[in-house]
Order: C-alpha cells, then structure tokens, then sequence
C-alpha cells in the first residue's frame, strides 16, 4: 500500500528517506484519523440552555398585568420591566455566578494579631446592592406612585430579579420588612433618618436590615428561646447582651431584634410578655462593629452566597422602638413581608429551573428526536407548568390585596384573607418549589447534577424556602391560630371568596371538570371542619399541615 502510494505520488526516494516519509505520512493520517474521531465526539455535545429577556418571555406574567393594572400604570410599567429583564440578562445574571464563585469571606484576626471581626463580600455582591438601589427594589412599595399597585409592581421586580440575584433577594426580603415595621409606627422621629436610608434609590444612601431572632434554644419559639437583655442607659438608649445564633446578611447596615429589657434588679420577664423590639446600627460611621463580635460564619447547604453569622452582642447600642412587651406583636408586620418575599424567591426559582427544562427540551437529542417531541418527557414539564402557574396566581392575589391594605382600600374581609394566605401560601410554595427544583433538575438527566452547570446552585438555595421564616409544621400551627383568633370569621371568608370566582367562572364549559373537582374538595374541607368542631385540639394539630394544603390548593384553584 506504501510502496503504490508513492508511486501514485511519483516520488523517487532512497531507502532511508522512504523510511522516514513513511513515519511522517502515518503520523499524518493519524492525525486525520483523530480529526476524524473528534468531530464524531463533537456531535454528542450538548447545547446550553438559556432564557432570553425574563419579563418578555413569561406570558403569564404579562398577561396578569394586561388584565389587573389601569392602561396608563401598564404602559409605564411594561416599558421598565422590559428594561429590567434586558439589564438582568445582560449585567445581573453574570455578577449572580461570581457572588457563587466568591463567597464571603470572615477574617477574625489582622496580622498583627488585633481582633477585626471583618466579613469580607466580594465586588458581585456589593454590585448588587447598589442595582437594588438603583432600580428601587425596596423605594417602589413606599414611594407608593401607583397607589395600590405599587407594592405589585415592586413584587414582579423582586420575582424578576430573584433567580438571578445571586443571595441578595434575602437581605432585601429584611430590609423590605424592617422598612415595613417602621412605616406601621408612623415612622418615628428617631428613626426617620434610617426609613430613609432603608428606602434610597441612591446606592450611596441604600442600607439594608438584618432580622436577628434565632438564639441558641431556637428559631420560631421566640417567646421561650429570646435570652438576650436589654439594659436601659441614663440617655435613654438601651445596651444589648445575648447571643445571635443565625444572623442572615451579617453585613447589613442596620438590625431589627428582640431582646428582654431588665429592671433595676437584673430581674426579666419570661415569655413572649418579656420581648420588647429594638434598632440598631450594626456599625458606625468609621465602620467599627457595635460592640458586637463575630464568632464564625455559617457552613450552609446553600445561599451560600451570603454572609450568615453567630454573633456576641456585648452591650451593643439599641433602640427601644416597640412598646415595652410588645416586640413580638410590632415585628409581626416584619415577618408578613419575609413571608411574602420568601414565596417570591419560591416562584421565581420553580420559573427559573422551568425556563430552562424547556429550552433544553428544544436542543437536546435522544432517541433520535428532541425532547420536546416526546410526550412522556413534556407532560413532564407540563405539570411543573401547572404547579408554578398555580403558585405564581396565588402570589399575584396576595400582593394584590397587600396592596389594598397598604393604601386602606382592603375591605375587613379582604385583610382577614391576607391574614390566612400569606402563611397558607408560604408553606405551601416552599414546599412545590423543592419538589419542582428536583423534578426540573432530573429534566436535564447528568448535566443536571453538574455543579459548573449552575443548576445545583439553584436547587440548594430553594431548599432553604421551606425552613427560613417558620417551618410547614410551624405555619401550620400559625393558620389554626388564625382561625381561632377570628372566631370562624376567617374560614368564612375563605369559602365566600372561593364560591365567588366558582360562579365567575361557570359560564366557561371547559372549565366545568375543574370546578367540579374543586367543588369536591371544598365539600369536603366543609365536612371535615363539621366533624372537627367538637374534635380535641390533638385532632386539629395533628391535621393542620393537611389541612393547610388544602386551603392552599382550593384557593391556587
């Protein structure tokens, strides 16, 4: 074969140089031999999926807003969430991946062995503060332009701006509810500076807030749990000493916490009737901690991306903001809004990871076909579609009527279902936008499993969504409380509501299935309810998270 092939070549050549020809020419067709063998491999690899400008491509959102914003907001609205979505894609999402390739950084100790306790962020993340500022993710909800669609429209930037924010929805979901508390108090002399600073659309002014709760017995028991004591100071002001022990955005500006005032024998009273809710700078204007040190950062499963801290207050400066004994009731308005912010984060990852499954179902070959022209694989994705567009409506209704309340247009039924929702909707969507995360993730078969892919990333920050801001079980118990506080008043709320959009409804024939199985499930919540009545309280603990779900469920319906 050698010898033809240079005869076909025409080359006359002695022994040793037809030797070493020889080698060149095999290294050559070696060469196009792995040429060859690469392009073959080349084929097999697979298309990235992306999502082009968020706002755009989600249909339901933008529907959602044609039906329920007046034409004039729609107009102003639309033309900045398409300028948002393009900003997202092309400057958040890439500072997103670098504050989870960058994670904060504690340094205890400078060189010359003198104690800093100085948490280190990386420039993504600082980014990211001032975009929030800038875009008015917090400013929306209290410039209030749009009066009762403000806090709407401020709630679609958030969901927008979740997925791609790398951590930092978590430190505005505080920052919103301490902004929150102090608007409820009529915005107090003393703390107007820090509303404003809260409420900036200037990064330079821009704070954010931590919510330091969780103590060393627990999380959600703050009655029995709070071991921090406040000491009152001759200026009035008061000095803090406890322990922190999960103190999310530890680099935040500004806290919110609770802590028990002591008397002039050292003596506090015990129970949530002990807790009073104070503000302080976390540190001054030369950046130096408020007597407070740093222990360690938290080695989370996910969110990652933000500081979380145990902390020594060892007589921080605090002020007192609620009445004596009545933090729990004053932060409660703080901890609506980060239930709230909490199922935005819960709808936007489910919408993230859809997005995603969807395009990839476009690209990716097997079995000689795309997926998305195998049935199996799309009723897949179909009934991820559902969960999330259920779970998005049931936002959109809560944000809705907060709206309401927030610019006293809520009628008193209309507040005592925003009461019911909002833990009915937190537990719940916690809860889908895990499973979905797995369900979406497993969509994309090994590559979903890849950390460099950026979708493990998502599914450890969603897990998160069902523990932070209370538990299933925790809010659960919440919804019973709920109704027994409004002595059945709320439950009757909740059924009149339903059959009103029941009967909005009946005139859609293709409807007619759903309705009746929704019909179905309202029957039997009824009978339940009937039966329970003379139940022992046992009976009712042990079916509230149930019992919970179905509310859920009926009203997504």
């Amino acid at each position: 074969d050698r010898c033809q092939m240079l005869s076909i070549k025409g080359i006359n050549r002695t022994v040793g140089q037809e030797q070493q020809a020889s080698m060149k020419e095999k290294q050559v067709l070696e060469d196009q031999e792995m040429h060859l063998a690469r392009r073959e491999m080349e084929a097999l690899f697979q298309e990235q999926p992306e999502t082009g400008n968020q706002y755009l491509e989600d249909t339901l959102l933008r529907t959602y807003l044609k039906i329920h914003l007046p034409p004039k907001v729609l107009e102003e609205v639309h033309r900045d969430l398409e300028r948002f979505g393009n900003r997202l894609l092309t400057e958040i999402q890439p500072l997103s991946w670098e504050c989870e390739l960058n994670p904060p950084v504690f340094r205890q100790y400078n060189a010359w062995g003198q104690r800093v306790d100085h948490i280190h962020t990386c420039s993504a993340w600082r980014r990211m503060k001032e975009i929030s500022a800038e875009e008015g993710l917090i400013a929306e909800a209290y410039e209030k332009r749009y009066s009762n669609w403000s806090r709407l429209y401020q709630a679609v930037k958030l969901y927008l701006f979740s997925s791609s924010s790398g951590g930092f929805n978590c430190p505005l979901a505080m920052t919103d509810g301490a902004a929150k508390v102090i608007e409820s108090l009529g915005i107090p002399g003393s703390l107007k500076n820090a509303f404003d600073h809260l409420t900036s659309r200037d990064p330079e002014k821009f704070w954010t807030s931590g919510q330091w709760m969780t103590e060393r017995r627990g999380g959600s028991d703050v009655a029995n749990g709070t071991e921090t004591v406040a000491r009152k100071q001759p200026d009035g002001t008061y000095r803090l000493y406890g322990f922190k022990w999960f103190t999310s955005a530890a680099d935040s500006d500004v806290t919110l916490t609770l802590a028990r005032i002591a008397d002039a024998e050292g003596q506090c009273t015990q129970g949530s009737r002990g807790l009073s809710l104070f503000f302080l700078r976390v540190r001054d204007e030369e950046g130096k901690l408020n007597s407070i040190q740093v222990q360690r950062l938290k080695d989370k499963l996910g969110t990652r991306q933000m500081a979380t801290a145990e902390l020594w207050l060892q007589g921080a400066r605090a002020e007192l903001i609620s009445a004596e004994g009545r933090g729990v009731a004053a932060i409660s308005n703080m901890l609506n809004i980060t239930r709230i912010h909490n199922v935005i984060g819960a709808v936007a990852s489910m919408r993230r990871m859809i997005s995603l499954s969807r395009d990839y179902a476009r690209k990716r070959m097997a079995f000689g076909k795309l997926l998305k022209d195998h049935p199996l694989h799309m009723q897949t994705i179909a009934r991820m579609e559902v969960q999330v567009r259920g779970a998005f409506l049931l936002l959109m209704e809560i944000i809705r009527l907060l709206g309401l309340a927030e610019t006293n247009l809520a009628s008193e039924q209309e507040q005592l279902l925003l009461r019911l929702l909002i833990p009915v909707a937190k537990l719940y969507t916690g809860k889908q936008a895990s499973a979905v995360a797995v369900e979406a993730m497993e969509s994309f078969g090994g590559q979903g499993y890849m950390e460099d892919t950026g979708l493990p990333v998502i599914l450890r920050d969603t897990l998160v969504l069902s523990i932070w801001e209370g538990t299933t079980n925790i809010l659960s118990l919440d919804v019973l409380r709920s109704l027994a506080k409004s002595q059945g008043q709320v439950m009757a709320v909740f059924l009149y509501t339903v059959q009103k959009k029941l009967q909005l409804a009946s005139g859609t024939e293709e409807l007619s299935p759903a309705m009746q199985r929704t019909r179905e499930a309202i029957g039997s919540l009824q009978q339940f309810m009937a039966a329970a009545g003379s139940e022992q309280a046992l009976t009712m603990e042990l079916a509230a998270r149930d019992f919970s779900y179905s509310l859920a469920r009926i009203y997504t319906g």
